[in-house]
């Protein structure tokens, strides 16, 4: 079997040269030697060059007379959880959807992440005691990494 580390190493060593805020989220070997890898980027995403220029860096340092594989390099994709601490980071500021390990459900604005959690905020307008109108209530949700199940990007089309 092709070893999980190697492979590893050959997609940071080719993610360091391009230095251009590429990072691994997902590397997974099947039984039958099925290489998939997931990429995202700091800012923006991810290229089809990016995909390329990973892909060929195992290609050529990975011997096929020796035992053959198939290998698959993509993006994380907009419609997958975050797997990742740098992806929380690269989405502070757009709307997401938390769903805890309990089943509950919160869509809010990612805030602020850190090593131990996130933060997300979310509005709601609601009737307050003796006004009329009903008022926008503001609430800040403090997440432990431990207690989310997955997080989401909320894709909105304005």
């Amino acid at each position: 079997m092709i070893s999980k580390n190697r492979v590893e190493e050959l997609i940071n060593g080719r993610i360091g040269e391009l230095n251009n805020g590429l990072f691994l989220v997902d590397l997974s070997i099947s039984a039958s030697n099925v290489i998939t890898v997931e990429l995202d980027k700091h800012q923006g995403g991810v290229s089809v060059e990016d995909c390329i220029a990973v892909s060929r860096n195992i290609e050529h340092n990975l011997d096929r007379e020796q035992q053959d594989f198939e290998l698959n390099v993509s993006s994380a994709g907009l419609d997958r959880p975050f797997r990742v601490l740098p992806q929380y980071i690269k989405n502070v500021g757009r709307t997401v959807k938390v769903v805890k390990n309990n089943g509950e459900k919160l869509e809010g604005i990612l805030k602020n992440v850190n090593e131990s959690g996130i933060v997300i905020e979310n509005s709601k307008k609601e009737k307050v005691e003796g006004k009329k109108k009903k008022e926008l209530i503001v609430e800040q949700h403090e997440l432990p990494f431990d207690s989310i199940k997955e997080t989401k990007i909320v894709i909105t089309f304005k």
